[in-house]
């Protein structure tokens, strides 16, 4: 999510994926990336990468945050599949999988070969360690619950591994490419690491930068560069100054809209529009009065002007949606007439609900851009229909206690970063409470679908009825804005679940 410390990464229930594309391949295959930059590079260069997301901890079963993804995931940790930038899944670790006839035994091959950083070699029961090390009671992963369904773990021999599974999963495989293959015998993962990425762990210094060095043991392609350093902001201003002065020479996901003149006029640096499947949301607590009305969350959402909110914000960047889903996603349709602008209506609908003089609520927002701005508007805009904003502003570990583990709110704002995490609203007890049994049970039979036709067609009916019970106000999707030294080029162009593969990097 940017989980304990920013956004919403993960979550609740099945994650799900539309088709798999399967090869094998090691560091860099796969990923859409930028292209540019001469023809040679320096294979010694050091990246500098700039972000506003520095990770609680190392550890992303223990709330280490978007940052930690950022910087870890594909860099320093691999699954047994891999996630490219583009949404493909393919193979990585695993070499092949069989399934079982009846769809319930997954049989997965490990390659053989692969070290992690501490030498040792990889075997089935570091994957076992793994998928347990999700599963666990106290594991704060977002994917958590993705992995209700597997019921057993076995391990034939040291490159096999076997899972059993209560019910079918068609998104299985998908779901594995979130979870890092780490040493069963590693300790203190919160400050150190034991993965089997191209890189490992340099230095870390808290409220600084985070750097890694190419590992000379890894099984696949090298990274192109010997090392990348991840630095640290405060804020989207510091964040671009440090690009201009050369301190940097990427940022991961540009923040400062304002801000991109100064480099698309400047032929030192590229501005690159990627896909995003980040979502700002208005979540309401549906449990809990007066938001356990429909009427009342139409009313709402038809009382804020999300256009001009994202105009506000983003200028001509970025998408409204109307839903969870954003356009890169397999069963998207444009939801965005369901409920429209319109302050007649919202008045008409807080009447029909028995609030026609309106009413008050908390709304929890989180302290980073763009939350307190997004807050104090839609007070504004809530306030020219009666219903009375008070805005409680708090940290993001603040919020993961009190909001997404206590459920202890009224309405919230949050960024939601998965794609394919509409199946979020089939699960009542996720944080929102959102609890429609019908949604529930298109979820579950989306799942166990025999085909991905059958699955998308489920999660439209999905898509379609969570937004006609308003179940969130799905504010705006945020646009993908990566700029660059003109120098640099392969680096990722797709906001896709926070992740950013640094090992296909090359600096002229």
């Amino acid at each position: 999510m940017r989980s304990t410390s920013a956004r919403l990464l993960g979550g609740g229930a099945l994650a799900v994926s539309l088709s798999l594309a399967l090869s094998a391949c090691g560091g860099g295959g796969g990923s859409k990336s930028s292209s540019g930059g001469s023809g040679s590079y320096d294979k010694n260069a050091t990246i500098g990468i700039g972000s506003l997301y520095e990770p609680q901890n190392l550890d992303n079963t223990g709330g280490g945050g978007q940052g930690v993804t950022e910087a870890l995931n594909g860099n320093v940790y691999e699954g047994l599949f891999k996630l490219t930038d583009d949404g493909k899944v393919e193979n990585l670790l695993a070499t092949d999988y069989k399934v079982s006839p009846d769809g319930l035994t997954y049989t997965f091959t490990l390659r053989k070969g692969v070290k992690f950083h501490s030498g040792k070699t990889l075997t089935s029961a570091d994957v076992k360690y793994s998928i347990e090390k999700v599963r666990a009671k106290d594991s704060q992963s977002a994917r958590k619950s993705s992995f209700d369904v597997v019921k057993s773990i076995t391990t034939p021999d040291a490159d096999t591994v076997k899972i059993a599974l209560s019910s079918k999963s068609i998104s299985f495989v998908y779901n594995l490419s979130y979870v890092w293959i780490i040493n069963a015998d590693a300790k203190n993962l919160k400050t150190s690491e034991d993965g089997t990425g191209p890189y490992k762990l340099d230095k870390w210094t808290r409220g600084s930068a985070l750097s890694l060095v190419r590992f000379p043991g890894y099984w696949g392609t090298p990274a192109t560069n010997e090392k990348v350093v991840f630095h640290y902001y405060k804020d989207a201003t510091a964040l671009n100054n440090a690009l201009l002065t050369n301190a940097v020479d990427v940022v991961t996901s540009e923040q400062s809209p304002d801000a991109l003149d100064q480099f698309k006029n400047n032929s030192n640096y590229k501005v690159n529009d990627g896909n995003s499947t980040t979502k700002l949301l208005l979540a309401f607590n549906d449990r809990v009065k007066p938001f356990n009305n429909v009427e009342v969350r139409k009313a709402v959402t038809s009382a804020i002007d999300n256009k001009k909110l994202l105009q506000s914000v983003w200028g001509d960047h970025g998408t409204l949606i109307g839903s969870m889903v954003p356009p890169t996603d397999p069963w998207y349709e444009d939801l965005t007439k369901v409920n429209p602008y319109d302050v007649a209506l919202a008045k008409k609908e807080l009447a029909k609900a028995g609030y026609a003089k309106g009413f008050s609520f908390t709304l929890d927002t989180p302290n980073y851009d763009p939350h307190p701005t997004a807050a104090t508007f839609i007070k504004s805009e809530l306030a020219k229909v009666g219903i009375d904003v008070k805005i409680n502003i708090i940290t993001p570990d603040e919020w993961y206690t009190k909001v997404y583990k206590n459920h202890d709110f009224s309405a919230t704002l949050q960024e939601h970063v998965n794609d394919r995490d509409i199946v979020w609203y089939g699960n009542p007890d996720f944080y929102w409470g959102y609890d429609n049994k019908q949604v529930t049970e298109w979820v579950k039979q989306a799942e166990e679908s025999d085909t991905t036709e059958q699955q998308t067609a489920l999660l439209k009916k999905v898509n379609t009825k969570i937004a006609e019970d308003a179940a969130s106000d799905w504010l705006y999707l945020y646009p993908q804005i990566v700029v660059a030294n003109t120098k640099l080029s392969g680096y990722p162009l797709n906001g896709l679940n926070s992740q950013f593969y640094a090992y296909d990097i090359k600096k002229s």
